[in-house]
């Protein structure tokens, strides 16, 4: 168990509960990581198996149904995954241009449209897609565009997208690379964007007429709600602190002015911060009263209880490479998705891979 410096008042910590209950330099951070062979767990609490094998750069992973949907970065491809965890492509996703860290990065589900987050020519953009057909043969009707120009770059475009409990889709948005962009509040870029489903501004934003939720953001990643509705979100930093954050509306996070916690009057701490190496976190979800995180250049899986947000213990150090985005399965299980083909990690025969962990089985 790990515990992170004091963080912040009680007292702001009890105002974000009440309020939302009523990398490295360049990026994402480079290893040199041994060629690692398919392996299973023999010293870490429960049980982990592989579930599908030989992705490619995967991004993001979301469940229809019981279905699971897999974003691919790089081919733009959206895959979903029989029992056996063989891979059938539902479509390609038009426009994108991966480069860098951009290409076909997060997606959602809801309401029988699959909604996708992806570097287009213009900018990042936000499109949604009618989802039909059975397992096994499912597809994507045309483009519905909800938001457009983004700004993107070939690091720092965000990109995780996930519906909140109050309905409305959430997005993350990085600063594309232009520090000065998470401040001004009339750029998307550097922020935490919130619309509703149909890609309209909600009529409660904090600030009239705008997507932008929460700003002072470097490259978030991650985004998860607790049974309470409390919004937790993950961040590259620079060179000094990558971040957890609860998330308030209207709520500035600090970059480019502070990193990591600061208390500096005006802007909101991370709950907890880790030094890029042993992070650079990327998805997060919210099971079993626990946060998580699936950190790229840390190569590993970090558990923050929810109960005590600033501590935190890590899973699978060094085992299975960069780790870019983990999900509550519909079966209680997680599914951890490594990042080992993206051009920064070194690939182990059968990478890129989606493990099952079931915590604390025996």
């Amino acid at each position: 168990m790990t515990r992170a410096t004091p963080w912040i008042t009680t007292a702001l910590v009890a105002a974000a509960l009440v309020a939302l209950t009523a990398c490295a330099a360049s990026g994402e951070g480079t290893v040199a990581s041994q060629s690692r062979e398919q392996q299973t767990s023999k010293e870490q609490p429960g049980q982990l198996e592989t579930v599908s094998a030989n992705l490619e750069a995967p991004w993001s992973i979301v469940f229809h149904g019981e279905t699971p949907l897999v974003s691919e970065r790089d081919t733009a491809r959206i895959l979903e995954l029989d029992t056996n965890g063989k891979a059938r492509e539902v479509a390609t996703i038009k426009g994108v241009v991966a480069a860098g860290e951009g290409g076909l990065l997060g997606i959602a589900t809801r309401d029988n449209f699959l909604y996708a987050y992806s570097t287009a020519q213009a900018g990042n953009r936000i499109e949604r897609y009618r989802l039909s057909g059975e397992p096994g043969e499912l597809r994507l009707g045309p483009a519905e565009s909800l938001l457009e120009a983004i700004p993107a770059a070939s690091n720092h475009n965000g990109g995780r997208i996930a519906f909140g409990p109050d309905g409305m889709l959430y997005a993350t948005a990085g600063d594309a690379g232009v520090p000065s962009r998470a401040q001004d509040r009339t750029s998307l870029a550097g922020k935490i964007l919130r619309m509703t489903p149909e890609g309209g501004v909600p009529a409660d934003n904090p600030f009239d007429g705008s997507y932008v939720y929460s700003y002072g953001h470097r490259n978030p990643q991650g985004l998860a709600w607790s049974t309470e509705g409390v919004l937790y979100a993950s961040e590259f930093g620079q060179n000094t602190w990558d971040e957890l954050n609860i998330i308030v509306k209207g709520g500035n996070y600090g970059w480019p002015e502070v990193e990591g916690i600061a208390g500096q009057e005006g802007f909101i701490d991370p709950v907890q911060q880790w030094v890029p190496s042993e992070a650079s976190p990327s998805g997060i979800t919210i099971s079993n009263d626990s946060i998580y995180i699936a950190n790229l250049r840390g190569e590993r899986l970090r558990e923050v209880p929810l109960s005590d947000p600033a501590s935190s213990t890590e899973l699978f150090t060094g085992e299975y490479g960069r780790l870019r985005d983990v999900a509550w399965a519909p079966d209680g299980s997680l599914w951890i998705l490594t990042n080992n083909t993206d051009g920064r990690g070194t690939p182990g025969s059968g990478d890129d891979r989606i493990l099952r962990y079931r915590a604390g089985a025996g």
